[in-house]
């Protein structure tokens, strides 16, 4: 059956994949850098790069390279200290503009969204027209490119955005899907990691066409209900829905990566108390609480963490950091720390009766916090701050892969 006879399908999946996102960014704001080698890296000071430009990619700079790797491949290479907030405001108008094609959107990440466009196709047309659509739209609203792919299922439809980019659209119809996807890596696929590649490797799946070699009660006994979602996702027949709704967080975390060879306590120090302000910040924000806490370093032989569950709950960066530093003064004998992470656990909008601490103190500390938020969001982020937090602007934001431009996710 030609695809051009194909009417209506019983099930039609859009991903939308902005094209190297944040450089995206940078390169329009920056219009000498059009057409350039551009570096996305954690401000100034940043030696990893978040992202690049195509132009630095045709050179083969990547995603997680040393900048000093990056500028050996490439000298004439830009810098460019990456700008969160930036990046989210483009993301939200991007994010919204899509809305206008279908309200079943699932916000994926700050770069990516699926589309369930199956109600449409009698107002829009064609998936394939609707993915034009798609594209016109996202460029009308933000100026920058994307990558599209459309399926009768959402990890095809993932498969599908990644094949031709930048600026591409893939179409794969959803009967074309199991032989499109039978001869590729099974790793290839969106959710398997080469932990799941190795586990079908035992069974002889290297290929998502060996899959249906092997019962789908392997997977299932091995991985649960997502097993028996890999079986079908490597088929081309991913039953997973477009989720719209934003769930409740069940944590909220900053973590930094570390200058090479950090041994320094008072650095060390810093960074937690750094990253412990950041999340009694946003537990605040969120209305939320928490009385349980990951807080770690990752050394030279992995990470060295704990987990710490404290009799009341709390949203003050000063008791999250007072843990942090009984970790480290317990934990802690002098190895290098590569990156500091803190991650309060299950949080919770409701305050639980606080019988421990004292009242007068927790009060005071209350409105000290309210005080401090208020000019803050007037004033810039730790406008106002611990001492030693004062000045981390060479450590500024990033955004996590959750962000969503609504809800508790819009956090940066």
């Amino acid at each position: 059956m030609r695809f051009s006879e194909i009417d209506f399908w019983e099930r039609a999946i859009i991903l939308v994949d902005m094209n190297c996102f944040f450089a995206q960014v940078e390169q329009q704001d920056n219009p000498y850098w059009r057409n350039r080698p551009v570096a996305v890296t954690n401000g100034n000071l940043g030696s990893t790069i978040i992202t690049a430009s195509y132009e630095a990619r045709a050179y083969g700079v990547k995603t997680g390279m040393r900048l000093k790797e990056a500028r050996e491949l490439c000298p004439s290479l830009i810098q460019a200290p990456s700008r969160p907030y930036r990046y989210a405001a483009v993301s939200t108008i991007i994010m919204e503009s899509l809305e206008r094609i279908t309200p079943d959107l699932e916000i994926y990440s700050v770069d990516e969204a699926f589309l369930d466009v199956t109600r449409c196709q009698s107002l829009l047309g064609h998936p394939e027209d609707i993915a034009r659509q798609v594209k016109k739209t996202v460029s009308d609203a933000s100026g920058l490119t994307c990558s599209v792919g459309v399926s009768g299922d959402r990890t095809t439809a993932k498969f599908a955005a990644k094949l031709n980019k930048p600026d591409g659209l893939t179409v794969i119809p959803p009967w074309e899907a199991e032989d499109r996807l039978a001869g590729e890596l099974v790793t290839e696929l969106s959710g398997i990691n080469k932990g799941i590649g190795g586990f079908l490797n035992k069974y002889g799946v290297y290929k998502c066409g060996d899959m249906k070699k092997i019962p789908i009660s392997i997977l299932a006994k091995r991985f649960g209900n997502p097993g028996r979602r890999i079986w079908l996702m490597a088929q081309g027949k991913d039953p997973e829905p477009i989720t719209t709704v934003v769930k409740a967080p069940k944590t909220i975390g900053h973590g930094k990566v570390m200058p090479p060879g950090t041994r320094d306590l008072r650095t060390i120090l810093i960074y937690l108390q750094h990253m412990s302000e950041k999340v009694g910040i946003r537990l605040r924000r969120h209305g939320f609480q928490s009385n349980h806490f990951f807080i770690g370093i990752k050394t030279e032989n992995g990470w060295l963490g704990t987990k710490v569950k404290i009799d009341y709950t709390t949203d003050d960066g000063q008791v999250i950091f007072e843990l942090s530093h009984q970790f480290i003064t317990k934990y802690w004998s002098g190895q290098t720390a590569r990156q500091v992470q803190i991650t309060a656990l299950n949080p919770t909008e409701c305050r639980q009766p606080d019988l421990f601490l004292d009242n007068t103190y927790q009060n005071k500390r209350e409105k000290i916090n309210q005080a401090v938020d208020l000019i803050n969001e007037r004033f810039g982020e730790f406008t106002v701050a611990p001492m030693p937090v004062i000045g981390r602007s060479e450590m500024p934001n990033v955004i996590a892969p959750a962000w969503k431009p609504s809800g508790h996710r819009k956090t940066i």
